[in-house]
């Protein structure tokens, strides 16, 4: 892809992630178009259409979190590095209500999504377990249900949403708050 094609490609992704995040998965691409600063024609030039372009939103989410997951390792502090990551993840399940709907995901594809992003999360979990911040009985998947509940009850309201987590976070970490 030439780097001009690249650029769009890379601004339509970012811009259609707002708009998503903004309106939902029916958000007009003319909008999403009209904001990258590109005309319809290169929308549908690099992606065909909606499906496309909302797989490539979605998987661009799941790309930025889990490699969030892999640069937070080296973070000095392993519940502050989990209390990042989770946060991020309740960014990324409200940028992406009503994606799921709409994305036609093999199951095969879904599942590995999901295991990227449980494989990112066990690490950040294991290294606050190991360091007494978190019990042993804290499973990431635990962790990931509370994420998307969150998500879920703050309806697109990301004020709320990190308050909610705080207050969750609290509760399997009691005593460590930092």
């Amino acid at each position: 892809m030439r780097a001009d094609a690249r650029r769009n490609y890379d601004r339509l992704v970012a811009v259609a992630a707002d708009v998503v995040a903004e309106q939902g998965a029916d958000a007009s691409l003319e909008e999403i178009s009209r904001r990258a600063g590109v005309g319809s024609a290169t929308l549908h030039r690099h992606f065909g259409g909606r499906p496309a372009l909302l797989e490539a939103v979605f998987q661009n989410s799941i790309d930025t979190v889990c490699t969030q997951a892999d640069e937070l390792e080296d973070h000095p502090e392993p519940l502050q590095a989990l209390k990042i990551w989770l946060h991020s993840m309740v960014d990324h399940s409200t940028g992406i209500r009503g994606l799921g709907s709409t994305l036609k995901l093999s199951a095969e594809r879904g599942s590995q999504c999901h295991a990227r992003i449980v494989d990112a999360g066990r690490s950040l979990l294991v290294r606050a377990q190991q360091d007494g911040a978190v019990p042993d009985e804290v499973a990431i998947e635990d962790l990931l249900k509370l994420v998307n509940g969150i998500s879920l009850a703050s309806d697109r309201d990301s004020a709320l949403a990190g308050r909610l987590l705080d207050l969750t976070l609290r509760g399997v970490a009691p005593g460590r708050d930092e």
